[in-house]
């Protein structure tokens, strides 16, 4: 099952192991069964204090088969893995082994004791796929959390393994996490986010915390590539900086492959995104996460930025990298199907639809690298284009073409998704050069259509394009005197990871100088001295 490679790196990682591990195995003679053991042989190869024990009576024990169970003598862990958690979700195995044998987690101590302090009964469930790079965030946090909190129980499934209980339930996107079997959530989530919808009290003792916070020299909103950077280059200068974003390494958390980034020829957007912050920490930044910004409010010294919870900061200077989400149809239905059927991310739900039929709506690069890889996996594709030709590259195009369960629509508008009340069950597009309605039956549907700029609460406080975004000098000046802005949200051209970090270190310096020049004495004070 494992490597060579793997298998010396993870004994590396066993080697942390202070207490023994103990998996009990729930199989049967099936092939997944027989896999799932040879995994769990490896892992047993790679450390004498990991143990495992086989059970062939998963039904009657109430577990999934084949599956498998991780605990340590002496401790009360409800931890189980429904299916084989390779993929992305091999990292979360080797995690959960360490924190299960007692490694301490990378946690800040207030949230572990946040954790701790949970009372009730919480069982979760979580839907992954292996192709996921959301999924592993998600399964994580859980995990962690069960090895902390004895009430606390986590089954982390793969939904590919599980198609029955996929299709029962009517997961339709991962991650996909139940609670004590309600849909408690979907989409990433992080530790902090968990606990916070868990603990009732915590966005209260949020905003009393920050109420209480000294004002800022340069206050970052958005937690991206460009307000990562802006908060590191602020902090180098040895200025109070803090950083409010509503969720930390921004979209960057939701790409998959990133090939251009210069001097890395390979990464994933949540490895990058974890660094980033790992950066930031290194420095005296008060990082605040889970804060969603709803109003600017610009003084004559001071700036003024309030929050969902309630809570303001205020700031001698404020930088806006709030960033961008994926653009939405905005038709009929695709509200109502979120998650049950309409899905962002090929990546993540592709598998989810195995054998299905699923259209993907946007003929550029995003949308034509979607089609070729749904259609590796799916029974046909139909991709969708509003203009008369598309949009991608051409040896995207070229390969497109090549595959024959693909079908290419241009001038093509879509104006309604359909469903049963449940899940889609088609959509309706307009031939625009006839002006006919064409339905089409299928089950998933794929929006690939551009960005759109998180700038909404941001109307009438600071000048925006046509298109929403924050306009901005060649020094990343807005129109309001000692406001900045940069990266995705902002009307510099070309959305790329690494020109958001130049402009948010471009930002974070224009910031520092307008504070300098603010703090400078007054011509006719000099005079008179």
């Amino acid at each position: 099952m494992l490597d060579t490679a793997m298998k010396t790196q993870l004994k590396a990682y066993l080697e942390r192991l202070v207490r023994p591990v103990e998996i009990t195995a729930f199989v049967d003679d099936g092939a997944k069964s027989k896999e799932m053991l040879e995994l769990l042989s490896d892992i047993t190869d790679c450390s004498a204090k990991v143990t495992v024990t086989e059970r062939r009576d998963g039904d009657a024990a109430g577990a999934r088969v084949p599956s498998f169970a991780l605990s340590s003598p002496g401790e009360s862990i409800a931890l189980t893995f429904a299916g084989l958690p390779m993929g992305h979700e091999f990292t979360s195995l080797v995690l959960a082994l360490l924190q299960t044998g007692g490694y301490p987690p990378k946690l800040e101590p207030e949230v572990i004791e946040q954790i701790k302090a949970l009372d009730g009964d919480f069982v979760f469930e979580t839907y992954f796929s292996q192709s996921c790079q959301n999924c592993p965030d998600v399964v994580q946090a859980l995990n962690l959390m069960a090895v902390l909190n004895p009430n606390i129980r986590h089954v982390a499934i793969d939904g590919a393994l599980f198609q029955k209980e996929v299709d029962a339930r009517q997961v339709m996107s991962v991650p996909t996490v139940y609670l004590n079997g309600e849909v408690f959530g979907q989409g990433r989530m992080g530790v902090e986010e968990i606990v916070a919808k868990l603990d009732t009290g915590a966005a209260a003792r949020d905003a009393k915390r920050m109420a209480e916070m000294n004002r800022f020299d340069v206050l970052v909103v958005g937690g991206g590539p460009a307000g990562a950077t802006a908060a590191v280059y602020a902090a180098r200068k040895g200025i109070r900086t803090g950083v409010a974003a509503e969720r930390f390494g921004g979209q960057v958390l939701d790409t998959m492959a990133i090939e251009n980034f210069i001097s890395v020829p390979y990464t994933e957007g949540p490895k990058l995104a974890a660094a980033l912050e790992q950066h930031v920490r290194e420095y005296e930044v008060e990082i605040l996460n889970l804060q969603k910004a709803v109003k600017l409010v610009p003084g004559a010294d001071i700036v003024e930025v309030e929050f969902a919870n309630g809570a303001s900061l205020r700031s001698k200077t404020v930088i806006l990298a709030t960033g961008a989400r994926w653009r939405q149809m905005n038709v009929p239905g695709e509200d109502a199907y979120r998650n049950k059927g309409v899905a962002y991310c090929p990546h993540c739900d592709g598998p989810l639809f195995k054998g299905k039929r699923v259209a993907v709506i946007g003929g550029g690069n995003s949308g034509v690298e979607a089609a070729i890889d749904l259609a590796g996996i799916v029974a046909h594709v139909t991709l969708i284009e509003f203009d008369s030709a598309l949009r991608a590259d051409d040896v995207l195009q070229r390969k497109l073409k090549s595959l024959p369960n693909v079908t290419i629509l241009t001038s093509a508008k879509t104006t309604e998704v359909l469903g049963d009340g449940q899940k889609v069950s088609g959509l309706v597009y307009e031939n625009r050069n006839t002006g006919d309605s064409v339905k089409v039956e299928l089950e998933g549907i794929f929006v690939q259509i551009g960005l759109l700029p998180n700038t909404e609460w941001l109307k009438g406080a600071v000048e925006l394009s046509p298109r929403g975004e924050i306009v901005v000098d060649a020094h990343g000046q807005t129109s309001v005197p000692g406001v900045f802005a940069a990266g995705d949200c902002t009307t510099v051209p070309y959305k790329q990871i690494v020109i958001a970090l130049g402009e948010g270190a471009k930002a974070s310096l224009s910031a520092f100088d307008h504070l300098i020049r603010s703090s400078a004495p007054k011509e006719e004070a000099v005079k008179a001295a």
